[in-house]
């Protein structure tokens, strides 16, 4: 029982890094999906083969960053091995070989041998799975940087059919008898696509692959593409949507924050939506602080109006902070929500933002949004924030429980030192309260926290309490420690 307070703290600190993680782990997702294509190589096959030899050295230089003898050793399969099973992939590994080492030599040697894999073996695993053709729309957009107007033409055009939609289905040659309707099991395995797996069709990955490259060379063409793929509607474009978000927001431009609020407000899908409102976080302007308040306040998504507490909370503004302030005042919505817009104000440096928490705590009734309210008071650098929470730990109208996160939060601020907790130690009556602040002190790793509990260890009348102390003392690395609980132990 005396470790569930670390284990507490652990959670809600947990709990703060969370946002912070998903904003990483979003921008990584979001590269890799416009970087789609295998960059290392599998394992060499279980079975023996000729060229196993051969395709273990090239795979360790590639994975070294030797790219030219990556390319030469995978060349070489294919010239003393041409039937090992190393061979059809063995074009792939030499142009992705080629496409590292750079230069416009290199890339249109790469985008040579990737014509050849096609020609020579179209079931290749790395065509199958559609590597090959993602990795040649990256090449192209190398060679198109290197002024080569082929490859400009070929991206320009492969982002162009992105735009388009899918053809309707030609009609039936004759009317002919419906087919039997499925089984409910038939239907339910139909329904559980998931999305990841729609969203792996080589020609979506190929066509964005080739919208990043001319976004890189010419951003003021591949613009107006991009707004036009985020202005199509049918179920085709769907993966594309989601994919041009993250393009058009790498893109510092005017018609950047445009083309974002549009899709945050009309896209139909809440992926594009809540995607959209995420990097607008990014665009510092008062328009954009505006809408995210706006979407925040009026959307009915609640993964949507996280995202834009979050979009909120990475903006230093003032009008962000009271529109987040807004948020955390409302009662018509969640206490995770609300919980959010806490979190993100307690990371701001504005006293008004400290002062706000400490006031709402007062109005709050529910005991776990007091918790985030503490929290976020203790992340905060007002002055005022550690004697709030030493009031809060005092005050006997609160629960035991709220009292001791209040001590908690106190005794992890940077600016309360041992002896400020040890000289609070008898303000106290309440035993639990007391073990608290045992526990606290045992965190502080400074002499003077360590002489309280030494001090408790040797005098306080109560056992039970004098019993907490050595065993926090017991946790310490202090030298002394062990003379002291020799002295204990010797006492008659």
């Amino acid at each position: 029982m005396q470790l569930a307070p670390v284990v507490r703290a652990h959670t809600a600190a947990e709990l703060a890094a969370r946002d912070a993680r998903h904003a990483i782990a979003t921008t990584a997702a979001a590269l890799a999906m416009v970087n789609r294509y295998t960059d290392t190589p599998p394992e060499p096959s279980p079975q023996a083969d000729p060229a196993d030899s051969l395709y273990r050295r090239a795979r360790q230089a590639l994975n070294r960053s030797s790219y030219y003898d990556a390319a030469t050793l995978f060349g070489q399969i294919r010239s003393k091995y041409p039937k090992s099973a190393y061979a059809p992939d063995s074009y792939y590994w030499e142009a992705y070989s080629q496409y590292r080492r750079g230069g416009r030599e290199s890339l249109q040697k790469a985008m040579t041998l990737l014509d050849e894999q096609k020609q020579a073996f179209p079931n290749a695993s790395t065509r199958k799975t559609g590597d090959a053709r993602s990795l040649e729309a990256r090449i192209q957009g190398e060679l198109a940087r290197h002024g080569d107007e082929r490859a400009a033409v070929a991206l320009a055009e492969a982002g162009r059919a992105a735009t388009a939609p899918p053809s309707p289905p030609s009609p039936p040659a004759a009317v002919v008898a419906p087919a039997p309707r499925a089984a409910p099991a038939a239907l339910a395995r139909v329904s559980e696509r998931s999305e990841d797996s729609a969203c792996q069709d080589s020609e979506d990955d190929v066509q964005t692959a080739a919208l990043n490259a001319l976004m890189q060379m010419d951003s003021e063409r591949a613009i107006p593409i991009l707004k036009k793929v985020l202005a199509r509607r049918d179920d085709a474009s769907l993966c594309l949507r989601r994919k041009a978000v993250f393009l058009v927001s790498q893109h510092e431009d005017a018609g950047t924050e445009e083309i974002l609020l549009s899709a945050a407000r009309t896209d139909p899908d809440a992926e594009v939506r809540g995607q959209a409102v995420f990097w607008l976080s990014q665009v510092d302007s008062p328009s954009a602080t505006a809408a995210l308040d706006s979407i925040a306040t009026g959307s009915k998504d609640p993964d949507v109006q996280e995202k834009a507490i979050f979009a909120l909370g990475q903006q230093d503004t003032p009008e962000a902070r009271r529109a987040l302030r807004r948020f955390a005042e409302r009662s018509d919505i969640s206490d995770e929500l609300r919980g959010k817009a806490v979190f993100w104000l307690g990371q701001s440096d504005d006293p008004e933002n400290a002062a706000f928490l400490r006031t709402l705590f007062g109005r709050v009734k529910d005991e776990e949004q007091k918790e985030r309210i503490l929290f976020s008071i203790g992340q905060s650098d007002d002055a005022g924030s550690s004697k709030f929470l030493a009031e809060v730990a005092r005050n006997q109208a609160e629960s035991i429980e709220t009292r001791k996160k209040a001590l908690f939060w106190l005794g992890q601020r940077e600016e309360t030192t041992g002896a400020d907790l040890a000289s609070i130690y008898g303000t106290f009556a309440d035993r639990e309260i007391k073990e608290q602040l045992l526990f606290v002190l045992s965190q502080k790793d400074e002499k003077a926290a360590t002489d309280k509990l030494i001090d408790i260890a040797k005098r306080e009348p109560d056992k039970e309490l004098r019993k907490k102390a050595i065993f926090w003392l017991g946790q310490s690395n202090d030298p002394r420690v062990a003379e002291i609980l020799t002295e204990l132990l010797e006492k008659p």
